[in-house]
């Protein structure tokens, strides 16, 4: 398929910028980590963006998915740089994208270590809006005949990417508004947690309704309301009824796709 497509001046253009993309994005997680004597992003911001800083953050285990993410990034950079994806029509249509978000991923990082907490805001928003579009356009362009890797590297590690960043927005956010709102906003903090979340059901639910019921982002939701449930549980500050919501709302997110899953696998058997 490849071999009958023409070439063009920008596909190599592409795949240059997608590698130096994902070298922007690694050299600013290895800084943000608290590589060369910096101190981690936990720790920036006052401690806002740390696990105690909002209702709304995950324990710290929960971020180790960064892990899987940025590997799968890797690897997907890796690949599209080789020749016989240099005129693919489905890396014409998503590199570039993908680019963008690794561009936004690595620029949270700098916002957390140099801007004000609301720039972190503003840069995972416009993160969230390039994942919701590109995973859109993976969906949309998905050639069964592109193989387990094309399925893996695209469509998986976008999805996880969109999982992940979608619960982070929303922990992102709480982060903000727990240092500008009054004080006597806590006796709330309960009702208000538990509705946030239920929107954040209804968000995981229509990412996988619009994507045919793939499985990678409510994969990374539930990873991250699991562990958010955990720091509510035991962690601070406490919270149970958060913790119960976030552990309801990550089974309602991850049945359906499972579900519909498990039908795929099975179906080559019955027919």
């Amino acid at each position: 398929m490849n071999a009958a497509t023409p070439r063009r001046g920008s596909d190599l253009a592409r795949q240059i910028v997608v590698l130096s993309a994902v070298s922007f994005m690694l050299i600013a997680a290895v800084i943000g980590a608290g590589a060369f004597g910096n101190s981690a992003v936990q720790n920036q911001q006052g401690g806002a963006l740390d696990t105690d800083g909002s209702y709304l953050a995950p324990a710290g285990p929960a971020f180790s998915i960064w892990s899987v993410i940025y590997l799968g990034l890797i690897a997907y950079a890796i690949w599209q740089a080789l020749p016989r994806q240099r005129a693919n029509p489905r890396q014409r249509a998503l590199g570039w994208l993908i680019a963008l978000t690794m561009v936004l991923n690595g620029s949270w990082l700098v916002a957390a270590r140099l801007g004000p907490l609301f720039s972190t805001v503003v840069v995972i928003v416009l993160l969230l809006a390039a994942l919701g579009w590109t995973f859109r356009i993976a969906v949309l362009t998905r050639d069964p005949r592109g193989g387990v890797v094309d399925a893996v590297l695209i469509d998986g590690v976008t999805g996880l990417h969109l999982g992940w960043v979608t619960l982070a927005t929303v922990a992102n956010v709480a982060a903000w508004l727990t240092t500008i709102v009054p004080p006597t906003w806590a006796d709330a903090a309960g009702a208000i947690g538990v509705a946030v979340l239920v929107v954040v059901g209804v968000i995981g639910l229509a990412i996988a309704w619009r994507s045919s019921w793939r499985l990678a982002p409510a994969l990374a939701l539930a990873w991250g309301l699991s562990w958010l449930a955990v720091e509510r549980f035991t962690g601070q500050p406490l919270s149970t009824a958060i913790g119960v919501a976030a552990i309801i709302v990550a089974a309602v997110i991850l049945l359906p796709p499972l579900l519909v899953s498990g039908l795929r696998l099975l179906r080559p058997a019955v027919d």
